[in-house]
């Protein structure tokens, strides 16, 4: 037993020379602890002892009783239920995971940029083809014009033959005696178009024939359509009837005895009105021609054509 005394192990004597080598100023350490896992052996007893077969009946009632046993017999139920119904299984597992917001893409958002100026670019596009067309269609307008304004309608006056000429006394409308005048004659003229490539309707105002401010006898001039480079000659009969002179014509005080002597300066005035149409109605060219002849009305000449060609001033 003595010897069992003086014998020291070999631990015993390496922390003896330990705490000699050591200074004494060092703190002891404080001890260390290990968890040691339980082995196969030992997991198979404790779960051969946590069966019911082979537990005591505390112990099991225990386990019955434990609020973590309820707490994983009631989550297994759960999970059983969720399992037999795919549709609260979808529900809940959409509620645990649920569809992250598609952030916007930027290459759709690039995509729908580019769309827009595509669109914006075609419209303004568009508008300037619209502006062009305008313009160049006001231009060739404006140079159709222009050049329908160089082929001006020519009208020629050639002749006027007057067959007869009756004064005799008479009453006016409201039945005031004064000499009453007939007169019967006939303008011959030329209606000239020059134009290469618009045709022209042709009107007139009436032709009168006066003597100084009195209108003794007028006439009127059938419409007619004159296509382009071509001409046509005209005859307006110009007549008066029982037209009252309330004397106003002295030259005629004489003229039941001495027709032949009778000389009458007359004045035949008219216009001639042409339009053409040359790209539809939308570019029209108007001319209008204005006539104003001097004649004398000699009573030996009734009936023979007087010729006018350089009696008219055209304007």
């Amino acid at each position: 037993m003595g010897g069992r005394m003086h014998t020291k192990s070999d631990s015993e004597v390496t922390s003896n020379s330990m705490e000699q080598s050591s200074p004494a100023r060092s703190p002891p350490r404080r001890p260390l602890y290990y968890v040691q896992s339980p082995s196969n052996h030992d997991v198979e007893k404790m779960s051969y002892g946590s069966s019911p077969m082979g537990s005591p009946h505390h112990h099991f009632h225990y386990y019955l009783s434990s609020p973590i046993h309820h707490s994983r017999e009631s989550s297994t139920s759960r999970f059983s239920a969720s399992l037999k119904n795919p549709r609260n299984f979808s529900s809940n597992w959409k509620k645990l995971h649920p569809h992250p917001q598609h952030d916007a893409d930027p290459d759709d958002d690039a995509d729908d940029g580019d769309d827009l100026d595509r669109s914006s670019r075609n419209l303004r596009l568009y508008f300037c083809f619209f502006l062009l067309f305008l313009m160049l269609f006001t231009l060739f307008s404006i140079i159709l014009w222009g050049a329908s304004r160089s082929y001006k309608p020519r009208v020629i006056v050639k002749s006027i033959v007057f067959e007869n000429l009756n004064v005799q006394s008479g009453n006016d409308g409201s039945g005031v005696p004064t000499d009453m005048l007939s007169l019967n004659s006939t303008v011959r003229m030329v209606y000239r178009n020059p134009a290469t490539f618009f045709g022209v309707h042709v009107t007139s105002t009436p032709f009168q024939l006066s003597y100084y401010q009195l209108a003794i006898a007028s006439g009127q001039m059938h419409k007619f359509y004159e296509s382009r480079k071509s001409e046509r000659k005209l005859s307006v009969v110009v007549f008066g009837h029982q037209i009252p002179l309330y004397g106003g014509v002295s030259v005629l005080g004489n003229t039941k005895e001495h027709l032949q002597n009778v000389a009458l300066p007359l004045n035949l005035t008219f216009t001639v009105r042409s339009r053409a149409f040359i790209l539809g109605r939308l570019v029209r060219s108007k001319f209008y021609r204005r006539v104003r002849c001097s004649v004398t009305l000699h009573g030996n000449k009734l009936g023979k054509p007087l010729h006018l060609t350089d009696s008219c001033v055209y304007k």
